[in-house]
């Protein structure tokens, strides 16, 4: 740390913090890390060249979230956002609710099992077993049970500046 607080010209504490995920650093801070360690500030806050990532389903937590029942999967964080989760859908716990994402939303949905409702709302279409349907996220959009008990893979996609303010997206 220290080698890089020198490199960088930024302060060990400084490093330290960012490394814990308990500091905000500026722009500033960013540019000089990365450029002591040869590279640039979107590699440096990307996941770019991750390892490979394994989530067991044994440890599987799923949690309700906007009246959904949720896994999350992963999330990546570079120059735009990406979440990637399950939605678990059953048609005596969750009605026929609109949802609302942050400007320049998209939402990539692929169904696993059963039948669901997805789409922007007026403009809705029923995907079953092994369809895809991509639809705009950013207006009210609605993502809703039609077979007794239903599983979705959602992958919300958003810019960077889109998160602020915004509770998840899950």
């Amino acid at each position: 740390m220290q080698q890089l607080a020198n490199l960088s010209g930024v302060s060990k504490q400084t490093i330290i913090d960012v490394e814990g995920q308990r500091g905000n650093p500026t722009i500033d801070t960013l540019e000089r890390v990365a450029g002591a360690l040869g590279m640039t500030v979107r590699a440096l806050v990307s996941d770019v060249g991750a390892d490979v990532m394994h989530k067991s389903g044994d440890a599987a937590r799923w949690h309700v979230q906007k009246q959904l029942d949720v896994r999350r999967l992963d999330s990546i964080y570079g120059s735009g956002y990406v979440v990637n989760s399950l939605i678990r859908l059953v048609a005596d716990r969750h009605g026929r609710s609109a949802f609302t994402g942050p400007r320049g939303m998209l939402r990539h949905c692929f169904v696993i099992e059963g039948e669901v409702e997805l789409g922007p709302e007026g403009r809705t279409v029923v995907a079953g077993v092994g369809d895809f349907v991509r639809f705009p996220g950013e207006g009210a959009h609605i993502i809703a049970p039609v077979a007794k008990s239903s599983l979705v893979f959602v992958c919300s996609t958003m810019p960077q500046q889109s998160l602020s303010g915004l509770e998840d997206p899950f």
